[in-house]
């Protein structure tokens, strides 16, 4: 019994006690994981016996980190040295030993709620489109001039408005109320017509980032500059109110569906197309010329009424590039609704052509920044602040008066602005619309 077994003496481990890892000495090696962490260096992971793999942090770290071995739980920490400091110094190392796989299973659970939480919200828009289906069937059966809405299109009338606005939302370019305005506005606009769908789709995306384009300059111009424009609930409204209701109007007179532009046909239908065409490139061809313009030009802008010099950022203040930037604005629209109008309508070869959908497009945008320009000169207040500097649209006692008489702020601007252009744009298409 006192007498030592040689193979029990080959099989010891020969490595120190003297606090160095769990205990081994990394000249010696071992099979314990402070000596499989000190041979393979500070920072990298290491697998020591059945246990998942060990990961020894860089010199320096004195952290009393939780230990793990062969997936239990041990709440010993780092062997920390008694005598001479930290890692590296003349006294033993701190080896801090953790399980990474720790960190991957809380990403991997956090993400794993994510993709069920994404999942969850998905099922709930099918059910919600298909209830919608199921409505617009019953009212198609009982009430004979209807027309059925297909499944795929409430889905689809559901989904991406919503995917939009979330994805506006979290970059801050709607606010809370912004946010489920522009989810009415799309939704609305998607289940009457595609096209109308793409020509919101286009003016909120471009507006949105030129909102964001050169923001250092813009905040020393606009006294009312918000970070990525965080528009809400009534700026939505403004800019979208007209062109839903046309929208609703359509689907009156002529069912949800796209339909080519043919006056000699479908007067009614088509007017309204126009219509919401105009109100559209109205306000995409005024943003973009108040975001390009403003930056852009090298000019200083001229009031509309008077032609006389005013500071950047006056209401009803033109410049040339403004004006182009509206042109565009306006054509951009009418681009993508040609656009769609190719690639959903089955029978353009017998109807009116479509090309003069851009033209009117810019047009629009072009007449309705002038429109907005005139309104803004003239029924909107506008002052120079010698405090801060810059324009001011609301009169204090350091303002100095430069146009327009408070009577109308820019959200009323933009949506008079919009009313006048879906007025006058469909009767001006209709005498110069090509007759198919």
């Amino acid at each position: 019994r006192g007498k030592k077994s040689p193979l029990r003496e080959k099989q010891r481990p020969r490595g120190r006690r003297d606090g160095r890892g769990a205990g081994a000495s990394p000249r010696r090696g071992g099979n314990c994981p402070g000596a499989a962490a000190a041979r393979a260096g500070p920072g990298r992971a290491v697998a020591w016996r059945r246990g998942p793999p060990l990961l020894l942090p860089p010199d320096g770290d004195a952290g009393g980190g939780r230990r793990w071995r062969g997936g239990r739980r041990s709440m010993r920490g780092a062997a920390v040295a008694r005598d001479g400091g930290g890692a590296g110094g003349p006294g033993e190392q701190v080896f801090s030993l953790w399980l990474p796989m720790f960190y991957y299973q809380e990403d991997f659970f956090r993400e794993y709620l994510k993709m069920m939480a994404n999942i969850v919200v998905l099922n709930l828009l099918i059910c919600i489109s298909l209830a919608f289906w199921i409505v617009s069937m019953t009212a198609s059966t009982y009430y004979g001039t209807l027309q059925p809405i297909s499944p795929w299109r409430w889905l689809f009338s559901v989904l991406v408005p919503l995917l939009i606005a979330t994805q506006g939302f979290k970059k801050k370019s709607l606010d809370h109320s912004g946010a489920l305005g522009g989810l009415v506005v799309g939704f609305i606009l998607t289940v009457a017509n595609y096209s109308f769908f793409t020509s919101l789709f286009v003016f909120f995306v471009t507006s949105s980032k030129l909102t964001k384009w050169k923001k250092d300059i813009k905040k020393q111009i606009d006294s009312e500059y918000k970070e990525g424009g965080q528009r809400n609930w009534v700026q939505v409204f403004c800019n979208g109110g007209v062109p839903t209701e046309l929208a609703v109007l359509y689907m009156i007179e002529n069912g949800p569906g796209e339909i080519p532009i043919d006056f000699s046909k479908q007067y009614t239908a088509s007017w309204m197309c126009l219509s919401l065409l105009g109100a559209l490139a109205c306000s995409t061809g005024d943003t973009w010329a108040s975001e390009i313009g403003s930056v852009m030009s090298k000019s200083k802008p001229r009031l509309i009424t008077t032609w006389e010099k005013v500071p950047v950022g006056t209401n009803g203040a033109i410049t040339l590039v403004g004006l182009l930037s509206s042109l565009l604005g306006g054509m951009a629209v009418g681009t993508a609704y040609f656009i769609t109008q190719l690639i959903f309508v089955t029978d353009l070869e017998i109807s009116a052509p479509q090309w003069p959908i851009i033209v009117f497009g810019a047009a629009a945008g072009l007449l309705g920044s002038v429109v907005d320009s005139y309104l803004g000169a003239t029924m909107q207040y506008s002052g120079f602040d010698q405090n801060i500097g810059m324009v001011v649209n609301h009169q204090t006692k350091d303002s100095k008066h430069i146009s327009g008489k408070p009577i109308l702020d820019n959200n009323a601007v933009n949506l008079f602005s919009s009313i006048i252009i879906a007025l006058v744009l469909p009767g001006v298409a209709w005498c110069f619309w090509p007759r198919g």
